[in-house]
């Protein structure tokens, strides 16, 4: 697996190469518990079926990337998307990328484009938060519950190299009290590029209101949506065949 430096942090990442030529840069931004591993399969099927250039890596903390530094402060999304993304984009010498981000990794990807400074061709948002709901805590509570008396950091341990780090470092900073005042609604007026917006309708960790609210708050964007039955916090996983038709489509239509 192939690392790049940013800010003195080893990152891996994974290349998969475009299958046809013109066609954009895909760069998948994980969610609070993901790693390049952890998208198991998607990524090389993303590829296939958009002929895309195909681009994974794992944020400090997470897969084999250097463990993190300190516990997270509220902000760490924003330092991620205005601070760490931007020079990961400069270093695998990407323009104009598709950003397909996952929970936390959608998140991101709002934040980023939403700044203004650079190019977006396209947004893809699976499972969107731009802010924190109830139901949001109650799930993320729940799985600090279930780590803790589960085999989960073991099979954790399948796609980081320090579960514990992966997992703490997510579960402490959501449930601070402080993060309950974490808000993106401000960003969301600065997205100029389309957005597409993947949600199932069973998602653990988020409600349709998110959605809503990014239609309310990017005005400037054109938005698609795609709300799936039968599909938790991970549309790529419960629903692979509906997603990946879905990003396809959304892809070709850029």
């Amino acid at each position: 697996m192939p690392f790049l430096t940013v800010d003195g942090t080893r990152l891996e990442y994974e290349m998969l190469p475009a299958q046809r030529e013109g066609a954009p840069t895909l760069l998948l931004l994980h969610e609070g518990l993901g790693s390049v591993a952890a998208w198991r399969n998607f990524p090389s099927a993303l590829a296939t079926a958009t002929g895309c250039c195909t681009i994974t890596y794992s944020r400090e903390g997470y897969g084999k990337s250097d463990r993190l530094r300190g516990p997270r402060s509220p902000d760490y999304m924003h330092r991620e998307a205005l601070d760490t993304l931007p020079r990961v984009i400069d270093a695998l010498s990407i323009e104009d990328p598709v950003l397909i981000g996952h929970s936390d990794g959608a998140s991101i990807a709002m934040i980023y484009a939403g700044d203004g400074r650079w190019k977006v061709r396209g947004l893809v948002l699976m499972a969107p938060h731009v802010f924190v709901e109830d139901v949001t805590i109650a799930g993320i509570e729940a799985a600090k519950r279930t780590y803790q008396s589960t085999d989960l950091k073991n099979r954790l341990g399948r796609y980081h190299g320090h579960p514990d780090d992966a997992f703490w470092g997510w579960n402490d900073i959501w449930l601070d009290p402080a993060f309950r005042r974490w808000n993106i609604e401000n960003c969301l007026g600065g997205i100029r590029c389309p957005i597409l917006m993947i949600q199932g309708a069973d998602d653990e960790y988020g409600t349709l209101a998110q959605l809503e609210r990014i239609r309310i708050g990017a005005t400037a964007a054109r938005i698609s949506e795609l709300v799936l039955a039968d599909c938790r916090h991970s549309p790529h996983r419960d629903q692979p065949a509906a997603t990946l038709r879905a990003i396809a489509a959304f892809v070709a239509g850029l």
